[in-house]
């Protein structure tokens, strides 16, 4: 059955994430246990944290779904039933899957459990949603090349709820089935350890002249021949939403914390406001301007528009962001923040807080103190200290710095 009220989506690679997407805005997070998912070099959780995981979602009203969507081999069968008889007593709210034998073993081992369809399965059709409806999946994760029209179309003629990513890196194989990694090192990116080749540089190379190359649209860093665009549909959430997707999902379980709050933030007001007034809903340009302080590659809304030029490779840049994360707030005294370091900062220097609800404000760094008393000269990263704060802010706050 479709959830009446959209889902945002959220990242959390490991326990911080998982702290950031909560505290910022998520409604759901979905994450990786040791094995069977896509991103074995994430932080991922041990089966003895994945409990107190899924309580920290529970009390904060957020539901927590696990990553068991690798393409396993014969010899991976045996591990996974052990898993899976491990985490039957969890009340992980569903398992997202990709192979049908994955979804087989966990229908016979824990019939009860919700099942999410990955995008690893390309789903493009309505016939196929059914099928995998008929199969006791509960939602699919579209196929990422779908355009908003075969969306709707597929919407039409099923009842399942619809999940699509809306935000973050695409692999060049845009649904995630590429052999690239596997082939190139060994690293099967269908098993959860690609070695991202398609984000190498890449020249042409001439038999009987192995030491000259020839630049494919090179510039100072390279040639990216094989590098995709990421993600960034925002502004078009009222067409998604009413084209009745049920949740928008946000790449980034390899991304740092800096990169979950602020996306997340954005993509919750943007949702927000859409649902407290969709005839009055417009785009606010801080969302965009936020979206640029993470490290990204040019943005784009991919195969969304059909009529439009979906511009896959990023030739032009490799990575581009106009802010540093430097700091993050553990507790507040009064005034005071007690602060983690990330990136070095000085007294004198001109940061901004913020948090969630768009709240953020610029302030300039003044004494800085070890939790000792000791004046510091200098934050360092993995330090901490204690700053003047404004009134407002709030353990779990971060602080970021401008670039030129």
């Amino acid at each position: 059955m479709k959830s009446d009220t959209p889902e945002l989506l959220v990242p959390a690679g490991d326990m911080e994430k998982l702290q950031t997407a909560l505290y910022f805005g998520a409604d759901a997070v979905y994450l990786g246990g040791e094995s069977f998912g896509l991103r074995s070099q994430a932080g991922n959780f041990h089966l003895a944290d994945l409990g107190s995981a899924v309580d920290l979602c529970h009390a904060a009203g957020c539901r927590l779904y696990l990553t068991l969507n690798a393409s396993l081999r014969p010899e991976d069968l045996a591990g996974l039933t052990a898993y899976l008889e491990a985490l039957r007593p969890l009340a992980v709210d569903a398992y997202i899957v990709a192979d049908p034998g994955v979804l087989a073993l966990v229908r016979q081992l824990d019939p009860q459990r919700p099942l999410h369809l990955s995008t690893q399965a390309n789903t493009t059709n309505a016939g196929a949603v059914n099928f995998w409806a008929a199969q006791g999946v509960e939602r699919v994760n579209l196929a990422r090349e779908l355009s908003l029209e075969e969306i709707r179309l597929i919407r039409r003629d099923t009842d399942l709820e619809l999940e699509v990513f809306v935000h973050g890196a695409m692999c060049m194989a845009y649904s995630g089935r590429c052999l690239l990694s596997a082939g190139m090192t060994g690293r099967s990116a269908n098993q959860g350890n690609c070695a991202h080749p398609c984000r190498w540089s890449y020249a042409l190379v001439e038999a009987q002249r192995p030491d000259e190359y020839y630049p494919v649209e090179l510039d100072e860093r390279g040639s990216y021949i094989l590098n995709s665009r990421d993600l960034c549909l925002v502004e078009y959430l009222p067409e998604l939403l009413e084209a009745g997707v049920n949740s928008l999902k946000i790449e980034g379980r390899m991304k740092g914390c800096y990169y979950v709050a602020t996306v997340t933030r954005v993509y919750r007001q943007a949702l927000d406001r859409y649902l407290a007034d969709p005839a009055g809903f417009s785009v606010d340009p801080l969302w965009l301007e936020e979206l640029d302080k993470v490290s990204h590659r040019p943005y784009d809304s991919g195969f969304l528009f059909v009529d439009g030029d979906p511009k896959i490779h990023a030739r032009d840049t490799i990575y581009q962001r106009s802010s540093d994360f430097v700091g993050v707030v553990l507790e507040k005294s009064g005034r005071l923040g007690l602060i983690e370091g990330r990136n070095r900062f000085f007294p004198g220097e001109e940061l901004e807080v913020f948090g969630p609800q768009m709240r953020q404000e610029a302030l300039v760094v003044g004494k800085l103190t070890d939790p000792q008393g000791v004046e510091l000269p200098v934050m360092q990263p993995n330090g901490r200290g204690w700053l003047e704060l404004p009134e407002w802010t709030r353990p779990g706050d971060m602080l970021r710095r401008s670039l030129p």
